[in-house]
Protein backbone atom coordinates (compact mmCIF):
# COMPACT_ATOMS: atom_id res chain seq x y z
CA UNK A 1 0.00 0.00 0.00
CA UNK A 2 3.33 2.54 -0.28
CA UNK A 3 2.30 5.92 -1.20
CA UNK A 4 -1.90 5.14 -1.11
CA UNK A 5 -3.82 8.34 -0.01
CA UNK A 6 -6.78 8.28 1.23
CA UNK A 7 -9.04 11.66 1.77
CA UNK A 8 -12.50 11.93 3.80
CA UNK A 9 -13.26 14.78 5.97
CA UNK A 10 -10.15 16.65 6.50
CA UNK A 11 -8.43 13.10 7.19
CA UNK A 12 -5.35 12.36 5.21
CA UNK A 13 -4.29 8.56 5.84
CA UNK A 14 -0.89 7.43 4.65
CA UNK A 15 0.15 3.77 4.72
CA UNK A 16 3.81 2.57 5.16
CA UNK A 17 5.69 -0.28 5.87
CA UNK A 18 8.63 -0.93 8.33
CA UNK A 19 10.36 -2.96 10.10
CA UNK A 20 10.64 -3.20 14.15
CA UNK A 21 11.90 -5.67 16.16
CA UNK A 22 12.51 -8.38 12.89
CA UNK A 23 8.44 -7.82 12.97
CA UNK A 24 6.34 -6.06 10.03
CA UNK A 25 4.50 -2.99 11.03
CA UNK A 26 2.49 -0.99 9.37
CA UNK A 27 2.58 3.02 9.99
CA UNK A 28 0.02 4.67 9.55
CA UNK A 29 0.34 8.71 9.55
CA UNK A 30 -3.10 10.33 10.27
CA UNK A 31 -3.58 14.11 9.60
CA UNK A 32 -6.41 15.32 11.17
CA UNK A 33 -7.35 18.80 10.51
CA UNK A 34 -9.23 21.69 12.54
CA UNK A 35 -12.39 23.19 10.27
CA UNK A 36 -11.52 26.05 12.54
CA UNK A 37 -8.31 26.83 12.22
CA UNK A 38 -6.82 25.38 9.67
CA UNK A 39 -3.90 23.68 11.81
CA UNK A 40 -2.63 20.15 10.77
CA UNK A 41 -1.98 17.52 13.49
CA UNK A 42 -0.06 14.26 12.78
CA UNK A 43 -0.15 10.88 14.50
CA UNK A 44 1.82 7.81 13.78
CA UNK A 45 0.33 4.53 14.76
CA UNK A 46 2.09 1.33 14.24
CA UNK A 47 -0.15 -1.85 13.61
CA UNK A 48 1.23 -5.13 14.67
CA UNK A 49 -1.40 -8.01 13.99
CA UNK A 50 -4.48 -6.89 15.89
CA UNK A 51 -2.97 -4.27 17.75
CA UNK A 52 -2.06 -0.73 17.30
CA UNK A 53 0.38 0.87 19.22
CA UNK A 54 0.15 5.07 18.99
CA UNK A 55 3.37 6.93 19.59
CA UNK A 56 1.02 9.45 21.49
CA UNK A 57 -2.39 9.54 23.30
CA UNK A 58 -4.29 11.43 20.42
CA UNK A 59 -7.01 9.17 18.83
CA UNK A 60 -9.91 8.77 15.72
CA UNK A 61 -11.18 6.11 17.35
CA UNK A 62 -14.84 7.41 16.86
CA UNK A 63 -13.95 8.03 13.32
CA UNK A 64 -12.42 5.09 12.65
CA UNK A 65 -12.73 1.11 12.38
CA UNK A 66 -9.67 0.22 11.93
CA UNK A 67 -8.94 -2.45 14.39
CA UNK A 68 -12.03 -4.16 16.76
CA UNK A 69 -10.82 -7.45 17.35
CA UNK A 70 -9.42 -8.54 20.61
CA UNK A 71 -5.92 -10.44 20.82
CA UNK A 72 -7.08 -14.28 21.14
CA UNK A 73 -3.51 -15.93 22.56
CA UNK A 74 -1.38 -13.70 24.25
CA UNK A 75 1.64 -15.06 22.57
CA UNK A 76 0.11 -12.50 19.75
CA UNK A 77 0.48 -9.64 22.42
CA UNK A 78 3.48 -7.49 22.70
CA UNK A 79 4.37 -4.41 24.24
CA UNK A 80 4.69 -1.16 22.63
CA UNK A 81 7.31 -1.01 20.33
CA UNK A 82 8.65 2.39 21.73
CA UNK A 83 9.38 1.93 25.79
CA UNK A 84 9.31 5.74 26.14
CA UNK A 85 10.57 5.68 29.49
CA UNK A 86 13.21 4.27 29.12
CA UNK A 87 14.43 5.47 26.03
CA UNK A 88 13.73 9.23 27.95
CA UNK A 89 15.41 9.13 31.49
CA UNK A 90 18.72 7.60 32.88
CA UNK A 91 19.08 4.32 33.91
CA UNK A 92 20.66 3.00 36.41
CA UNK A 93 24.09 1.46 35.62
CA UNK A 94 24.60 -1.16 38.71
CA UNK A 95 22.71 -3.95 36.82
CA UNK A 96 23.13 -6.39 39.96
CA UNK A 97 19.99 -6.28 42.31
CA UNK A 98 20.50 -5.17 46.11
CA UNK A 99 19.60 -2.98 48.38
CA UNK A 100 21.48 0.63 48.10
CA UNK A 101 20.70 4.45 47.60
CA UNK A 102 20.75 5.38 44.10
CA UNK A 103 21.36 8.22 42.18
CA UNK A 104 20.72 10.94 39.53
CA UNK A 105 18.40 8.19 37.70
CA UNK A 106 15.01 7.05 38.05
CA UNK A 107 14.54 4.04 37.28
CA UNK A 108 16.69 0.57 38.12
CA UNK A 109 16.78 -2.25 35.87
CA UNK A 110 15.01 -5.24 37.64
CA UNK A 111 13.53 -8.00 36.90
CA UNK A 112 10.37 -10.14 38.64
CA UNK A 113 11.24 -13.09 40.61
CA UNK A 114 9.44 -16.29 40.26
CA UNK A 115 7.59 -17.84 42.98
CA UNK A 116 9.15 -21.50 43.78
CA UNK A 117 5.59 -23.35 44.05
CA UNK A 118 3.18 -23.31 41.31
CA UNK A 119 0.47 -20.25 41.04
CA UNK A 120 -2.98 -20.23 40.54
CA UNK A 121 -4.88 -17.72 39.20
CA UNK A 122 -7.68 -15.83 41.71
CA UNK A 123 -9.49 -13.65 39.16
CA UNK A 124 -8.84 -11.19 36.38
CA UNK A 125 -10.54 -8.06 35.32
CA UNK A 126 -12.45 -8.88 32.00
CA UNK A 127 -12.89 -5.15 31.57
CA UNK A 128 -9.49 -4.33 32.24
CA UNK A 129 -8.24 -6.82 30.24
CA UNK A 130 -10.79 -5.63 26.66
CA UNK A 131 -10.67 -2.33 27.48
CA UNK A 132 -6.99 -1.53 28.20
CA UNK A 133 -4.88 -4.88 27.14
CA UNK A 134 -6.90 -5.42 24.33
CA UNK A 135 -7.21 -9.31 25.64
CA UNK A 136 -9.96 -11.49 24.88
CA UNK A 137 -10.79 -12.53 28.65
CA UNK A 138 -10.57 -16.56 27.75
CA UNK A 139 -6.56 -15.40 27.52
CA UNK A 140 -6.25 -16.05 31.26
CA UNK A 141 -6.77 -19.96 31.00
CA UNK A 142 -3.48 -19.85 29.04
CA UNK A 143 -0.41 -20.78 31.19
CA UNK A 144 1.80 -18.50 29.54
CA UNK A 145 -0.58 -15.41 30.91
CA UNK A 146 -0.78 -16.56 34.26
CA UNK A 147 3.33 -17.33 34.08
CA UNK A 148 3.28 -13.74 33.01
CA UNK A 149 1.49 -12.14 35.99
CA UNK A 150 3.32 -14.35 38.48
CA UNK A 151 6.53 -13.45 37.19
CA UNK A 152 7.94 -16.76 36.14
CA UNK A 153 7.57 -15.41 31.84
CA UNK A 154 9.31 -12.52 31.22
CA UNK A 155 7.85 -10.95 27.65
CA UNK A 156 10.66 -10.70 25.27
CA UNK A 157 9.29 -6.83 24.99
CA UNK A 158 9.37 -6.11 28.70
CA UNK A 159 11.82 -3.41 30.11
CA UNK A 160 11.88 -4.01 33.29
CA UNK A 161 12.06 -1.20 35.75
CA UNK A 162 11.37 -0.18 39.46
CA UNK A 163 10.95 3.35 40.08
CA UNK A 164 13.31 5.62 42.30
CA UNK A 165 11.16 8.00 44.81
CA UNK A 166 10.80 9.60 48.25
CA UNK A 167 8.37 11.15 49.98
CA UNK A 168 6.82 12.42 53.42
CA UNK A 169 5.40 9.33 55.67
CA UNK A 170 2.81 10.21 58.25
CA UNK A 171 4.24 13.82 57.91
CA UNK A 172 8.13 13.10 58.32
CA UNK A 173 10.41 13.12 55.29
CA UNK A 174 11.57 9.56 54.58
CA UNK A 175 14.28 10.27 51.93
CA UNK A 176 14.57 7.35 49.34
CA UNK A 177 11.85 5.07 48.81
CA UNK A 178 11.23 3.67 45.77
CA UNK A 179 9.38 0.51 44.29
CA UNK A 180 10.34 -1.86 47.28
CA UNK A 181 8.34 -4.65 45.39
CA UNK A 182 7.13 -3.52 42.10
CA UNK A 183 8.45 -3.96 38.90
CA UNK A 184 7.03 -2.40 35.92
CA UNK A 185 6.86 -4.49 33.21
CA UNK A 186 6.91 -2.05 30.16
CA UNK A 187 4.54 0.31 28.48
CA UNK A 188 1.24 -0.88 26.36
CA UNK A 189 -0.27 1.32 23.68
CA UNK A 190 -3.71 -0.28 22.78
CA UNK A 191 -6.53 0.19 20.03
CA UNK A 192 -7.64 3.79 21.82
CA UNK A 193 -4.58 5.18 21.97
CA UNK A 194 -3.89 4.98 24.92
CA UNK A 195 -0.33 4.36 26.69
CA UNK A 196 -0.72 2.37 29.80
CA UNK A 197 2.12 0.95 32.02
CA UNK A 198 2.16 -2.57 33.38
CA UNK A 199 3.45 -3.14 36.95
CA UNK A 200 3.80 -6.27 38.86
CA UNK A 201 3.55 -5.51 42.34
CA UNK A 202 4.42 -8.13 45.01
CA UNK A 203 7.15 -9.78 42.41
CA UNK A 204 10.65 -9.79 44.77
CA UNK A 205 13.28 -7.68 46.06
CA UNK A 206 14.19 -4.33 44.22
CA UNK A 207 16.95 -1.59 45.18
CA UNK A 208 14.55 0.12 47.12
CA UNK A 209 13.07 -2.61 49.11
CA UNK A 210 14.76 -1.28 52.28
CA UNK A 211 14.24 -3.99 55.12
CA UNK A 212 11.32 -5.52 53.40
CA UNK A 213 11.35 -8.78 51.32
CA UNK A 214 9.42 -7.83 47.78
CA UNK A 215 6.90 -9.72 48.46
CA UNK A 216 3.19 -9.23 48.99
CA UNK A 217 0.37 -11.38 50.47
CA UNK A 218 -2.71 -12.67 49.60
CA UNK A 219 -4.85 -10.68 51.96
CA UNK A 220 -3.62 -7.57 50.69
CA UNK A 221 -3.65 -8.61 47.36
CA UNK A 222 -7.44 -9.66 46.99
CA UNK A 223 -7.62 -6.31 48.77
CA UNK A 224 -5.59 -3.95 46.26
CA UNK A 225 -7.18 -6.30 43.51
CA UNK A 226 -10.84 -5.69 44.61
CA UNK A 227 -10.61 -1.98 45.01
CA UNK A 228 -8.90 -1.12 42.41
CA UNK A 229 -11.59 -2.24 40.60
CA UNK A 230 -14.24 -0.94 42.96
CA UNK A 231 -13.57 2.40 43.00
CA UNK A 232 -13.21 2.60 39.16
CA UNK A 233 -16.94 1.56 38.72
CA UNK A 234 -17.55 3.94 41.15
CA UNK A 235 -16.17 6.50 38.80
CA UNK A 236 -12.90 7.54 41.11
CA UNK A 237 -9.73 8.09 39.03
CA UNK A 238 -7.83 5.15 40.30
CA UNK A 239 -4.94 2.10 39.19
CA UNK A 240 -6.54 -0.72 37.28
CA UNK A 241 -6.23 -4.33 38.49
CA UNK A 242 -5.45 -7.17 35.38
CA UNK A 243 -5.56 -9.93 37.72
CA UNK A 244 -4.47 -11.77 40.64
CA UNK A 245 -2.33 -15.37 41.34
CA UNK A 246 -1.46 -17.02 44.36
CA UNK A 247 1.45 -19.09 45.11
CA UNK A 248 2.06 -21.42 47.99
CA UNK A 249 5.15 -19.52 48.74
CA UNK A 250 5.61 -18.54 52.76
CA UNK A 251 5.90 -15.13 53.47
CA UNK A 252 6.35 -14.03 57.28
CA UNK A 253 4.06 -10.79 57.86
CA UNK A 254 3.85 -9.72 61.52
CA UNK A 255 0.55 -8.21 60.54
CA UNK A 256 -0.59 -6.32 63.73
CA UNK A 257 3.35 -5.26 64.70
CA UNK A 258 2.50 -6.86 68.54
CA UNK A 259 5.26 -9.71 68.05
CA UNK A 260 3.01 -12.38 66.75
CA UNK A 261 4.56 -12.77 63.20
CA UNK A 262 2.72 -15.36 61.21
CA UNK A 263 2.91 -17.53 57.50
CA UNK A 264 1.01 -16.44 54.95
CA UNK A 265 0.83 -17.21 51.20
CA UNK A 266 2.75 -15.02 48.23
CA UNK A 267 0.62 -13.29 45.44
CA UNK A 268 1.21 -10.81 43.22
CA UNK A 269 -1.27 -8.08 41.15
CA UNK A 270 -0.83 -7.28 37.66
CA UNK A 271 -1.85 -3.49 37.96
CA UNK A 272 -1.80 -1.01 35.53
CA UNK A 273 -1.93 3.44 35.21
CA UNK A 274 -1.57 5.64 32.75
CA UNK A 275 1.45 6.43 34.81
CA UNK A 276 2.70 5.56 38.36
CA UNK A 277 5.20 9.01 38.79
CA UNK A 278 3.47 10.29 42.36
CA UNK A 279 4.51 13.62 44.29
CA UNK A 280 7.74 11.87 45.61
CA UNK A 281 8.77 11.30 42.25
CA UNK A 282 9.96 14.94 41.97
CA UNK A 283 9.93 15.75 45.72
CA UNK A 284 13.04 13.05 46.12
CA UNK A 285 15.22 15.19 43.04
CA UNK A 286 14.21 18.61 44.53
CA UNK A 287 15.63 17.22 48.42
CA UNK A 288 18.91 15.75 46.04
CA UNK A 289 19.51 18.93 44.28
CA UNK A 290 18.99 16.38 41.17
CA UNK A 291 17.34 19.84 39.16
CA UNK A 292 18.28 18.98 35.33
CA UNK A 293 16.28 15.65 36.39
CA UNK A 294 13.69 17.12 38.33
CA UNK A 295 13.43 19.76 35.44
CA UNK A 296 13.48 16.69 32.84
CA UNK A 297 11.04 14.74 34.25
CA UNK A 298 8.14 17.55 35.06
CA UNK A 299 8.37 18.45 31.79
CA UNK A 300 8.06 15.04 30.40
CA UNK A 301 4.78 14.82 32.55
CA UNK A 302 3.62 18.19 31.81
CA UNK A 303 4.33 17.08 27.92
CA UNK A 304 2.86 13.43 27.81
CA UNK A 305 -0.08 14.13 30.43
CA UNK A 306 -1.44 17.36 30.57
CA UNK A 307 -2.80 18.21 27.04
CA UNK A 308 -4.25 21.63 28.35
CA UNK A 309 -0.73 22.91 29.63
CA UNK A 310 1.19 24.48 27.04
CA UNK A 311 4.93 22.60 27.50
CA UNK A 312 6.74 25.40 25.96
CA UNK A 313 5.25 28.22 27.92
CA UNK A 314 6.67 30.16 30.77
CA UNK A 315 4.62 29.34 33.39
CA UNK A 316 3.92 25.73 32.40
CA UNK A 317 4.74 24.35 36.07
CA UNK A 318 2.28 27.24 37.48
CA UNK A 319 -0.73 25.88 35.26
CA UNK A 320 0.91 22.07 35.67
CA UNK A 321 0.63 22.43 39.59
CA UNK A 322 -3.09 24.56 39.57
CA UNK A 323 -4.11 21.54 37.53
CA UNK A 324 -2.91 18.76 39.68
CA UNK A 325 -4.52 21.07 43.09
CA UNK A 326 -8.04 20.79 40.89
CA UNK A 327 -7.40 16.89 40.06
CA UNK A 328 -6.06 15.93 43.67
CA UNK A 329 -9.23 18.13 45.52
CA UNK A 330 -11.61 16.20 43.10
CA UNK A 331 -9.96 12.96 43.38
CA UNK A 332 -10.29 13.58 48.01
CA UNK A 333 -14.11 14.98 47.27
CA UNK A 334 -14.97 11.61 45.44
CA UNK A 335 -13.29 9.62 48.01
CA UNK A 336 -15.52 11.49 50.72
CA UNK A 337 -18.84 10.93 48.84
CA UNK A 338 -18.67 6.91 48.98
CA UNK A 339 -17.20 6.90 52.47
CA UNK A 340 -13.59 5.56 51.59
CA UNK A 341 -10.21 6.30 53.64
CA UNK A 342 -7.01 5.80 52.39
CA UNK A 343 -4.99 4.64 55.32
CA UNK A 344 -1.82 5.82 53.86
CA UNK A 345 -1.88 9.29 52.31
CA UNK A 346 1.48 10.00 52.25
CA UNK A 347 3.41 11.92 49.24
CA UNK A 348 4.81 8.55 47.80
CA UNK A 349 1.19 7.37 47.43
CA UNK A 350 -0.02 10.34 45.72
CA UNK A 351 -0.48 10.29 41.99
CA UNK A 352 0.86 13.59 39.83
CA UNK A 353 -2.36 12.25 37.71
CA UNK A 354 -5.04 12.15 40.82
CA UNK A 355 -5.33 8.75 40.50
CA UNK A 356 -6.45 6.66 43.46
CA UNK A 357 -2.69 4.31 43.70
CA UNK A 358 -1.11 1.66 46.18
CA UNK A 359 -4.01 0.28 48.28
CA UNK A 360 -2.49 -1.00 51.38
CA UNK A 361 -5.10 -0.53 54.65
CA UNK A 362 -8.35 1.50 53.50
CA UNK A 363 -11.49 1.07 54.51
CA UNK A 364 -15.12 2.32 53.48
CA UNK A 365 -17.18 3.38 56.03
CA UNK A 366 -19.95 1.28 57.33
CA UNK A 367 -21.36 3.35 60.11
CA UNK A 368 -20.81 7.50 60.27
CA UNK A 369 -18.05 8.14 62.14
CA UNK A 370 -15.73 10.74 60.86
CA UNK A 371 -12.56 9.99 63.31
CA UNK A 372 -12.85 6.38 61.40
CA UNK A 373 -8.79 5.38 61.19
CA UNK A 374 -8.37 2.57 57.79
CA UNK A 375 -5.11 2.10 59.79
CA UNK A 376 -4.07 0.50 62.62
CA UNK A 377 -1.01 1.48 62.18
CA UNK A 378 -1.68 5.45 62.34
CA UNK A 379 -1.83 5.56 66.40
CA UNK A 380 -2.43 9.32 65.98
CA UNK A 381 -5.16 9.18 63.35
CA UNK A 382 -3.11 11.07 60.71
CA UNK A 383 -4.70 9.71 57.69
CA UNK A 384 -8.49 9.36 59.37
CA UNK A 385 -11.26 9.72 57.66
CA UNK A 386 -12.15 13.13 58.54
CA UNK A 387 -8.71 14.48 58.07
CA UNK A 388 -8.05 13.81 54.28
CA UNK A 389 -8.88 16.78 52.47
CA UNK A 390 -6.39 18.28 55.07
CA UNK A 391 -3.95 15.74 54.14
CA UNK A 392 -4.49 16.13 50.64
CA UNK A 393 -3.46 19.85 50.85
CA UNK A 394 -0.38 19.43 53.18
CA UNK A 395 1.11 16.69 50.65
CA UNK A 396 0.27 19.48 47.18
CA UNK A 397 2.50 21.90 49.69
CA UNK A 398 5.24 19.48 49.36
CA UNK A 399 4.99 19.07 45.58
CA UNK A 400 4.34 22.89 45.64
CA UNK A 401 7.72 23.25 47.47
CA UNK A 402 9.67 20.27 45.30
CA UNK A 403 8.87 22.63 42.16
CA UNK A 404 10.26 25.58 43.88
CA UNK A 405 13.83 25.08 42.19
CA UNK A 406 12.09 25.24 38.63
CA UNK A 407 10.11 28.89 39.17
CA UNK A 408 11.22 32.54 39.71
CA UNK A 409 10.27 34.39 42.30
CA UNK A 410 7.12 35.67 40.74
CA UNK A 411 6.18 32.39 39.86
CA UNK A 412 6.73 30.94 43.64
CA UNK A 413 4.13 33.36 44.84
CA UNK A 414 1.24 32.86 42.00
CA UNK A 415 1.84 29.07 43.20
CA UNK A 416 1.37 29.91 46.34
CA UNK A 417 -1.93 31.50 45.84
CA UNK A 418 -3.32 28.97 43.95
CA UNK A 419 -2.38 26.62 47.08
CA UNK A 420 -4.06 28.63 49.07
CA UNK A 421 -6.80 27.90 46.77
CA UNK A 422 -7.02 24.16 47.51
CA UNK A 423 -9.88 24.54 50.44
CA UNK A 424 -12.68 26.55 47.91
CA UNK A 425 -11.76 24.44 45.48
CA UNK A 426 -12.31 21.38 47.47
CA UNK A 427 -15.33 22.65 49.28
CA UNK A 428 -17.15 23.12 45.85
CA UNK A 429 -16.52 19.99 44.50
CA UNK A 430 -17.63 18.26 47.73
CA UNK A 431 -21.24 20.53 47.63
CA UNK A 432 -21.47 19.60 43.79
CA UNK A 433 -21.18 16.06 44.87
CA UNK A 434 -23.42 16.09 48.00
CA UNK A 435 -26.15 17.94 46.07
CA UNK A 436 -26.77 15.29 43.85
CA UNK A 437 -26.12 13.05 46.79
CA UNK A 438 -29.54 14.31 48.01
CA UNK A 439 -30.96 14.68 44.45
CA UNK A 440 -30.36 18.96 44.45
CA UNK A 441 -30.59 20.03 40.89
CA UNK A 442 -29.82 23.83 41.91
CA UNK A 443 -27.27 25.78 44.05
CA UNK A 444 -28.21 27.48 47.39
CA UNK A 445 -26.40 29.17 49.91
CA UNK A 446 -28.05 26.70 52.89
CA UNK A 447 -27.05 23.30 51.11
CA UNK A 448 -23.79 23.16 53.82
CA UNK A 449 -26.01 23.61 56.50
CA UNK A 450 -28.16 20.81 55.31
CA UNK A 451 -25.40 18.27 54.41
CA UNK A 452 -23.78 19.20 57.97
CA UNK A 453 -26.77 18.53 59.84
CA UNK A 454 -27.24 15.31 57.96
CA UNK A 455 -23.74 14.18 58.40
CA UNK A 456 -23.99 15.20 62.31
CA UNK A 457 -27.38 13.29 62.82
CA UNK A 458 -25.66 10.15 60.73
CA UNK A 459 -22.66 10.45 63.18
CA UNK A 460 -24.55 10.88 66.30
CA UNK A 461 -27.41 7.57 65.72
CA UNK A 462 -24.01 5.57 64.07
CA UNK A 463 -26.16 5.59 60.96
CA UNK A 464 -24.73 3.79 57.84
CA UNK A 465 -22.80 5.88 55.62
CA UNK A 466 -23.70 4.24 52.30
CA UNK A 467 -27.16 3.12 52.86
CA UNK A 468 -28.25 6.04 54.27
CA UNK A 469 -27.64 8.06 51.11
CA UNK A 470 -28.87 5.13 49.28
CA UNK A 471 -32.34 5.06 51.12
CA UNK A 472 -32.84 8.24 51.07
CA UNK A 473 -33.24 7.79 47.26
CA UNK A 474 -34.82 4.91 47.14
CA UNK A 475 -37.87 6.17 49.83
CA UNK A 476 -40.42 8.23 48.08
CA UNK A 477 -40.20 11.62 49.23
CA UNK A 478 -44.20 11.44 50.33
CA UNK A 479 -43.53 8.50 52.36
CA UNK A 480 -40.47 10.33 54.06
CA UNK A 481 -42.43 13.60 54.72
CA UNK A 482 -44.72 11.66 56.49
CA UNK A 483 -42.36 9.26 58.68
CA UNK A 484 -43.92 5.71 56.69
CA UNK A 485 -40.42 4.20 57.05
CA UNK A 486 -40.34 0.30 56.17
CA UNK A 487 -38.36 -1.93 57.72
CA UNK A 488 -36.49 -2.57 54.64
CA UNK A 489 -34.93 0.85 54.97
CA UNK A 490 -33.13 0.28 57.97
CA UNK A 491 -30.68 2.34 57.98
CA UNK A 492 -33.48 5.63 57.82
CA UNK A 493 -34.87 3.51 60.85
CA UNK A 494 -31.57 4.43 62.57
CA UNK A 495 -30.96 7.99 61.46
CA UNK A 496 -35.04 8.38 62.53
CA UNK A 497 -33.89 7.89 66.03
CA UNK A 498 -32.34 11.54 66.17
CA UNK A 499 -34.16 14.07 67.61
CA UNK A 500 -33.29 16.62 64.61
CA UNK A 501 -35.06 13.97 62.27
CA UNK A 502 -38.72 15.22 61.56
CA UNK A 503 -37.04 18.86 61.05
CA UNK A 504 -34.50 17.90 58.74
CA UNK A 505 -37.05 15.82 56.67
CA UNK A 506 -38.92 19.11 56.43
CA UNK A 507 -35.95 21.28 55.38
CA UNK A 508 -34.97 18.80 52.78
CA UNK A 509 -38.13 18.17 51.28
CA UNK A 510 -38.99 21.50 51.02
CA UNK A 511 -35.57 22.61 49.42
CA UNK A 512 -36.39 19.75 46.72
CA UNK A 513 -39.50 21.03 46.13
CA UNK A 514 -38.14 24.51 45.32
CA UNK A 515 -36.34 23.02 42.18
CA UNK A 516 -39.41 21.30 40.90
CA UNK A 517 -38.12 18.18 40.25
CA UNK A 518 -39.96 15.07 39.55
CA UNK A 519 -40.22 12.36 41.92
CA UNK A 520 -38.91 10.08 39.19
CA UNK A 521 -35.98 12.42 38.41
CA UNK A 522 -34.79 12.74 41.81
CA UNK A 523 -34.80 9.66 42.51
CA UNK A 524 -33.05 8.33 39.44
CA UNK A 525 -30.60 11.21 40.66
CA UNK A 526 -29.47 9.81 44.42
CA UNK A 527 -29.74 6.53 42.81
CA UNK A 528 -27.27 7.31 40.31
CA UNK A 529 -24.97 8.88 42.70
CA UNK A 530 -25.41 7.06 46.00
CA UNK A 531 -23.81 3.21 46.07
CA UNK A 532 -25.77 0.34 46.79
CA UNK A 533 -22.29 -1.49 47.77
CA UNK A 534 -19.48 -0.69 48.49
CA UNK A 535 -16.01 -3.43 49.51
CA UNK A 536 -17.42 -3.54 53.13
CA UNK A 537 -14.04 -4.78 54.72
CA UNK A 538 -16.23 -7.66 56.26
CA UNK A 539 -16.56 -8.73 52.89
CA UNK A 540 -13.03 -8.21 51.43
CA UNK A 541 -12.56 -10.64 54.36
CA UNK A 542 -15.02 -13.45 53.39
CA UNK A 543 -13.71 -13.90 50.11
CA UNK A 544 -9.57 -13.77 51.56
CA UNK A 545 -10.68 -16.83 53.90
CA UNK A 546 -12.04 -18.46 51.10
CA UNK A 547 -9.02 -17.53 48.64
CA UNK A 548 -6.82 -18.72 51.27
CA UNK A 549 -8.36 -22.47 51.13
CA UNK A 550 -8.27 -21.75 47.15
CA UNK A 551 -12.17 -21.14 46.94
CA UNK A 552 -11.76 -18.20 44.59
CA UNK A 553 -15.41 -17.97 43.65
CA UNK A 554 -16.03 -15.36 46.50
CA UNK A 555 -13.60 -13.15 45.41
CA UNK A 556 -14.88 -13.73 41.52
CA UNK A 557 -18.81 -13.06 43.16
CA UNK A 558 -17.73 -9.94 45.19
CA UNK A 559 -15.97 -8.20 42.04
CA UNK A 560 -19.08 -9.17 39.78
CA UNK A 561 -21.73 -7.31 42.27
CA UNK A 562 -19.10 -4.41 42.47
CA UNK A 563 -19.29 -3.39 38.97
CA UNK A 564 -22.64 -2.09 38.46
CA UNK A 565 -22.08 -0.40 42.53
CA UNK A 566 -25.57 1.44 41.68
CA UNK A 567 -27.60 -1.67 40.61
CA UNK A 568 -29.98 -3.25 42.52
CA UNK A 569 -28.78 -7.36 42.23
CA UNK A 570 -30.01 -10.29 43.11
CA UNK A 571 -26.60 -11.86 43.78
CA UNK A 572 -25.94 -9.13 46.09
CA UNK A 573 -28.93 -9.17 47.89
CA UNK A 574 -28.71 -12.66 48.63
CA UNK A 575 -25.20 -12.64 49.96
CA UNK A 576 -26.04 -9.70 52.46
CA UNK A 577 -24.08 -7.02 50.74
CA UNK A 578 -26.80 -4.07 51.01
CA UNK A 579 -27.32 -5.83 54.80
CA UNK A 580 -26.25 -4.11 58.49
CA UNK A 581 -22.88 -5.51 58.59
CA UNK A 582 -22.16 -8.47 60.57
CA UNK A 583 -21.69 -8.08 64.58
CA UNK A 584 -17.90 -9.41 63.99
CA UNK A 585 -17.23 -6.54 61.13
CA UNK A 586 -16.41 -4.21 63.53
CA UNK A 587 -13.44 -5.77 65.03
CA UNK A 588 -11.77 -6.39 61.60
CA UNK A 589 -8.41 -4.86 61.30
CA UNK A 590 -6.11 -3.94 58.85
CA UNK A 591 -2.59 -2.80 59.08
CA UNK A 592 0.52 -1.69 57.09
CA UNK A 593 1.49 -5.11 57.10
CA UNK A 594 0.56 -6.50 53.72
Amino acid sequence: MTGERVRTAHVELCFMPKLHHALWYCVLLVCIQCDVCNKRTYIEYYLQQSNVCLRNSSSVRSNSKIIDKLISSFQAWDFAPRQILHETFPIDPEKRNFVRQVKNVLFSVVKPVSFRTETKLVAISDDAMRDILDLDPDIATETQFRDFVSGAYLHPGATPLSHRYGGHQFGNWADQLGDGRAVMLGEYVNRGGERWELQLKGSGLTPYSRRGDGRAVLRSSVREFLCSEAMHYLGIPTSRAVALVVSDDPVTRDQFYDGHPQTERGAIVLRVARTWFRFGSLELLAHKGETDLLEQLADFVIRSYFPSVDSAGGDKYLAFYSEVVTATADMIAKWQSVGFAHGVCNTDNFSLLSITIDYGPFGFLDEYNPKFIPNTSDDEGMYSFERQPDVGMFNLNKLREALQPLLSDKQKADMLVVYNGYADVYKNKFMEIFRKKLGLISFDIDDEQLVAVLLKMMEDTKSDFTMTFRQLGEISLFDLENSNIDGKYWALRTLQKHDWFSRWVQIYAERTKTTNISEIKRQTLMNSNNPRYVLRNWMAQNAISLADKNSFEEVQKVLRVLRNPFTLQQEAEQSGFADLPPYWASSLKVSCSS
